[in-house]
């Protein structure tokens, strides 16, 4: 229990100490997958080039194509995710203002 606290801790400090780096408009094809738990879902797009968690409020766009290939323009932000102590927890992109170009075929 005492391990399971002290994760979730680390987590939400990663969460709350990241600086923004980018944002740039950008196309991304790839799979639309919802990932994380039962309490904290989301939607990312899982493409060759890595992967992109969709905003909040874009995710009514997406929800219905899961499991889909899909190609979107949007706002790509590069967040640098960092722990409590300072070191760098890897980077995170996510996509806003998201216009769907195309849905493929499976």
């Amino acid at each position: 229990m005492v391990l399971l606290m002290l994760c979730i801790t680390t987590l939400l400090s990663a969460w709350g100490n990241r600086d923004q780096e980018a944002a740039n408009v950008v196309q991304v094809t790839g799979v639309v997958r919802l990932v994380g738990t039962g309490l904290f879902p989301e939607l990312v797009i899982t493409g060759s080039e890595g992967e992109w968690h969709i905003t909040s409020d874009e995710e009514k766009k997406l929800h219905d194509l899961q499991h889909r290939t899909i190609t979107v323009e949007g706002i790509e932000t590069v967040t640098e995710m960092r722990f409590a102590n300072g070191l760098s927890a890897g980077v995170r992109r996510g996509l806003k203002n998201i216009k769907i170009i195309a849905v493929h075929e499976n």
